[in-house]
């Protein structure tokens, strides 16, 4: 199939970890990604990456989802050109947990600035399915675990954490008023790993802020120890627990969801959130563990302080996300860190 007769699926944060592997994902499925992203922190390798593995050259276009003026030309350019967009996976966004607390106000203009931007943009265009990146942060600290979609927003544990909930907010609040709108809500837990040709992966600009991408500069000697905040919470050994997910099965649910919302024959607005995740957690040293035997590598670590805006534990109940996408994940934890490790290498001697 060409790229002018698939649809056409707008990218927004497309040069990023996970908007790159979902276009990847996209391209093998039957559609054409449109890569768009400000390149604030994400970088034009990822793009090439995408094109060499899509085999062709996937579009790209840089460009902030604030810029409306901008959104607007990008549209209206693809309606004239005889393809028009189907839909839109929404990836642009700031995401460490850290930076939030430092800078709240940044994050409120661009997680939620931007997404009401989008909005006003895709509505002016017909565009009405749209996949939302969200986050398990919108569950905050949770009374129980597994999560299920049915959990209780807790007070959010950081401002990261407040603009996906009250991005969901405005999505709901949005499609209220807009028939035939369809939403998908993707709140996933922890993505890592790589695509396993090493072509992309995750590329974070500076010090890395998640756990992953630090661990393994700090096995290729990119920086000193890996600092694990906090050895005593109520956990088993006392660090954190979260639900890790290979980014390759995360991509394929952003997927599954654009067909589910393609799919929807309901006149009235559709919005539904969806857990993804392997349904089991592992704790910071279970990572490093497990990381020590797919690589046969030693991680060097040492104890920290707790890290500001971090929940003790939460893992996915994605139970609803098999029922209804037909999804769930394929690949072990083992995997995704052996294949983390492998993308670490091919930047080491690129």
């Amino acid at each position: 199939m060409s790229t002018s007769s698939r649809p056409h699926v707008l990218v927004t944060g497309g040069a990023g970890y996970i908007g790159s592997h979902s276009a990847v994902a996209l391209h093998e499925a039957g559609f054409t990604p449109v890569l768009m992203d400000n390149l604030h922190n994400s970088d034009l390798q990822a793009v090439n990456g995408v094109r060499e593995l899509c085999g062709e050259p996937v579009p790209f276009h840089q460009l902030d989802v604030r810029d409306g003026e901008g959104l607007t030309a990008l549209f209206t350019s693809l309606e004239e050109a005889g393809t028009p967009l189907q839909g839109i996976l929404h990836f642009a966004a700031h995401k460490a947990v850290g930076e939030s607390v430092a800078h709240p106000a940044m994050y409120a203009s661009n997680n939620v600035g931007g997404l009401g931007t989008l909005l006003e943009v895709a509505d002016a265009h017909n565009i009405r399915n749209l996949v939302f990146s969200s986050s398990c942060t919108v569950y905050g600290e949770p009374e129980n675990v597994p999560v299920d979609e049915s959990a209780p927003f807790q007070p959010a544990e950081s401002p990261y954490g407040w603009t996906k909930q009250a991005s969901e907010r405005v999505l709901t609040d949005h499609a209220a008023t807009h028939p035939e709108h369809r939403v998908a809500l993707l709140r996933y837990f922890n993505p890592i790993g790589a695509h396993p040709s090493a072509s992309i992966g995750e590329l974070p600009l500076g010090v890395p802020n998640n756990l992953v991408p630090f661990l393994t500069q700090a096995v290729a000697g990119i920086r000193g120890a890996l600092t694990v905040f906090g050895d005593d919470y109520p956990t088993a050994d006392g660090t954190c627990i979260r639900d890790y997910l290979h980014v390759m099965d995360l991509a394929e649910a952003h997927v599954a969801a654009l067909k589910w919302c393609l799919a929807q024959k309901s006149r009235e607005a559709v919005v539904r959130p969806f857990n993804l995740g392997t349904g089991s957690g592992a704790s910071v040293l279970e990572v490093i563990r497990a990381f020590e035997r797919a690589t046969g590598e030693r991680v060097p670590y040492a104890m920290g302080d707790r890290r500001a805006g971090d929940v003790v534990a939460i893992w996915a109940n994605p139970s609803r996300a098999k029922e209804e996408l037909g999804w769930e994940t394929k690949r072990s934890l083992e995997t995704a860190l052996a294949d983390a490790w492998r993308w670490q290498q091919a930047l080491k001697t690129a």
